[in-house]
């Protein structure tokens, strides 16, 4: 038996030694054979020992049962020997099935592996690109995405995924990531209009000055200028403001002819007056001779020194009793405007525009300081200009003011300006009279444009239609590729963002039981419960949307700028739903509606029918003519937002003079002797009571009593005995008792223009 045993023993360490290092699953499948193979084994020494002990009884007997029963005995000694043959075989078989098995696996796994397709993944791909790429529909990524942190509600087709997103919808998907880089459009031919390069001093004709007049609101430089081309442009101007730059051809009595642009003065107006000072050759600084150097006059003169063009100092209304010339002159010392009579190189010239005294002296220092520009233009080639001007007119459409730089504008030019184009079909000058061409220096009105362009756009003449298309696709693309690239920064900012709080999350929620986790997500999506119909209303009342139309593009870029300044979103956000040029229209009447705003219109109109669309959807139209009474409604608006403020308003007061109390049942209640010293005390009203300055108490009165009578007012010099609603309260001689109402009060918006 112990050979046996040492036999078994010495075969399994034989299978031991035969084995080699294999893959792990091939192993594991080994293992479990040896297993088998031992219980196989252990099974048959078991048979064999069994037959020994049967073998040792049919000795005894052999001699009995050999002669009668050979056959049966011989196979009985050869049975156990033949079980173990047929054990071995079916081992053998079942090594073979098992070996076969795990080759069919093995292969299936690399066909798998091979079979894993590839998608092609890039950094703020949509939602819709992803399933593109996937050869999926959009709804497996939204399924992919169940269960996670993403918020699937506000996901749309275009919404941009971040990395952390895009590789788990590609792990879910069962396919294999690989990042590219962002595609790159084929480099495209820069198609853009440029300037000519300088025209041959030998081409050279002299032209016109192009004058810009500036200075502080109400100083009279529309007055000024209105005397010297002698219309009344003044007297047509809401309030005596210049609403929007005008370009206007003066000719003097010497033949000279100046271009004179009028800019505003407003506070407003900075851009307005910037833009007139990019495209002028001399800056009149007009200061009144009362009033002195103001906020607008040192803009002015740091436009100016920006635009290095020269000054000539125009000092107006002289004619007044309190005119100080000399104190403005030396006002401006300190912005180094130095006038020829103090050394410096600034004329200065004194100036009555109402009465017209010395116009003539300021336009001849005008000639004279071009004379020294020695200003000249090229009369040929494509026309150069700038757009000084863009408006919308009822039945000629898009209108621009222009000057013109370079080249001759004539009828059925093209051009270009900004992100619109024009084919001429018609110019006008600044008092609407049809011209046939514009030459350098010279203001025109332009009719042909086929959108507005923008107030400072540079204008150029192109040779065809096609040319002009081409110039415009080539910009609107490059704007396109520069927001392309911006969008890409924010969303590269976002998933930086969004990657830093799934770090912080994790890091909350790492070391905590699931258990913990899941209760901690269930009480912060509790607190995130959906605003109630009333909270919506509050949260809706504090939003100001607002749609802005005016005459001019520059008139609309003032009061943007002005918008800009606001700095009370805390109190009520001002949203900007659309702006634009040209009267109220339809569209814009709808849009307030669904965004429940309200329209500005700035020296524009709202025909009767649009005003009784508005009544009807109730859309407020508040139309102006002068851009601060708009401002001022502005804040109006923003404030009748806000929720109103209570103010305690006080009816009267009246002293402690005695203490007592008296019995009412079984409680005492303490009484307080007093004598009104202002006002009156009114019972219905509410009361406080003041010791040392402190207010220690607030509310209503159980009794108010003269002598022994029930009252409800005592006047000023009266006794009285009063009683609280707060029984614990003791009164002290001194205390002070007053009665007051509260009153709720319109609160203001914090928000300054600054003007």
């Amino acid at each position: 038996m112990m050979h046996l045993f040492s036999a078994f023993d010495s075969g399994i360490r034989t299978e031991a030694a035969g084995w080699h290092p294999l893959p792990a699953s091939r192993i594991n499948m080994n293992q479990k054979i040896l297993k088998v193979e031992n219980l196989l084994r252990f099974h048959t020494i078991c048979r064999q020992l069994h037959s020994l002990g049967q073998r040792r009884i049919l000795a005894q007997w052999k001699h009995v049962f050999s002669s009668a029963y050979p056959v049966w005995t011989a196979q009985l000694y050869a049975w156990p020997w033949q079980t173990d043959v047929l054990f071995g075989a079916a081992l053998s078989q079942y090594r073979l099935l098992v070996t076969k098995k795990e080759e069919r696996s093995r292969k299936s796994q690399l066909s798998s592996t091979k079979s894993k397709k590839e998608v092609e993944v890039w950094i703020g791909m949509t939602v819709e690109e992803l399933a593109r790429a996937m050869e999926k529909d959009v709804d497996c990524i939204y399924e992919a995405l169940m269960n996670t942190a993403m918020d699937i509600d506000s996901l749309e087709a275009d919404s941009h995924l971040d990395e952390v997103w895009i590789k788990e919808v590609i792990k879910k998907g069962g396919m294999k990531l690989k990042w590219s880089k962002l595609k790159q459009d084929k480099v495209r031919e820069n198609k853009d209009a440029v300037r000519r390069p300088h025209a041959d001093p030998a081409l050279l004709t002299p032209r016109s000055p192009v004058v810009t007049i500036m200075g502080h609101v109400d100083h009279g430089k529309t007055t000024l200028l209105d005397k010297l081309r002698k219309t009344q442009v003044a007297a047509t101007e809401a309030g005596g403001i210049t609403q929007h730059i005008g370009a206007f051809l003066v000719s003097l009595p010497s033949g000279e002819k100046i271009t004179f642009l009028d800019t505003p003065g407003h506070a407003a107006f900075s851009a307005m007056r910037a833009r007139g000072a990019q495209v002028t050759d001399i800056v009149i600084l007009v200061v009144a001779a009362d009033d002195g150097v103001m906020k607008q006059t040192v803009e002015s003169i740091q436009h100016a020194k920006d635009a290095q063009v020269p000054i000539v100092l125009a000092i107006n209304k002289c004619d007044k009793a309190e005119a100080d010339p000399e104190k403005v002159k030396k006002e401006l010392l300190a912005y180094d405007v130095v006038c020829e009579d103090y050394g410096g190189d600034v004329q200065a010239v004194h100036v009555s525009a109402l009465t017209g005294d010395n116009l003539m002296a300021l336009a001849e220092a005008t000639v004279t300081l071009a004379e020294m520009l020695e200003l000249k233009a090229d009369p040929t080639g494509p026309v150069e200009g700038t757009v000084i001007e863009s408006f919308t007119d009822k039945g000629r459409g898009p209108v621009t003011t222009a000057i013109i730089q370079r080249g001759t504008l004539k009828k059925g030019s093209v051009l270009v300006a900004g992100k619109s184009w024009a084919k001429v079909r018609s110019m006008f000058d600044e008092n609407g009279k049809t011209i046939n061409e514009a030459s350098p220096s010279m203001p025109v009105g332009i009719i042909g444009w086929r959108d507005l362009p923008s107030a400072g756009d540079e204008i150029l003449e192109v040779e065809s239609e096609p040319r002009a298309r081409e110039v415009i696709n080539w910009r609107k693309y490059e704007q396109e590729q520069e927001k392309n690239k911006e969008n890409l920064k924010i969303i590269e900012e976002k998933r930086k963002e969004h990657q830093e709080a799934h770090r912080k999350a994790r890091e909350k929620y790492g070391t905590l039981h699931w258990k913990e986790r899941s209760f901690i997500k269930y009480q912060e999506k509790k607190e995130q419960k959906p605003l109630k119909l009333k909270e919506k209303a509050e949260r809706d009342s504090h939003v100001l949307p607002i749609i802005i139309k005016g005459d001019v593009d520059g008139s609309v870029e003032a009061i943007l700028n002005i918008m800009d300044t606001y700095d009370a979103s805390h109190e009520c956000e001002l949203e900007l739903v659309h702006f634009g040029v040209g009267d109220i229209s339809e569209n814009d009447v709808n849009l307030a509606e669904t965004f429940h705003g309200v329209i500005y219109g700035f020296n524009v109109n709202a025909g009767n029918v649009i005003e009784q669309s508005a009544v009807k959807k109730g859309v407020k139209i508040k139309l102006h003519k002068i851009i601060y009474r708009l401002i001022e409604d502005l804040q109006e608006e923003l404030s009748s937002r806000l929720p109103y403020t209570v103010k305690e308003h006080i009816i009267g007061e009246a002293s402690v003079l005695a203490t007592f109390s008296v019995t009412e049942g079984k409680k005492k209640v303490p009484v307080a002797g007093c004598r009104v010293q202002k006002g009156q005390l009114e019972k219905q009203k509410k009361f406080k009571l003041i010791r040392n300055r402190q207010v220690i108490w607030k509310g209503t009165l159980t009794s108010l009593k003269h002598h022994k009578d029930d009252i409800s007012i005592i006047k000023t010099g009266m006794d009285c005995g009063l009683s609280l609603d707060e029984e614990k309260i003791e009164f002290k001689v001194g205390d002070e008792i007053v009665c007051y109402e509260e009153k709720e009060v319109l609160t203001k918006t914090s928000w300054d223009p600054g003007f």
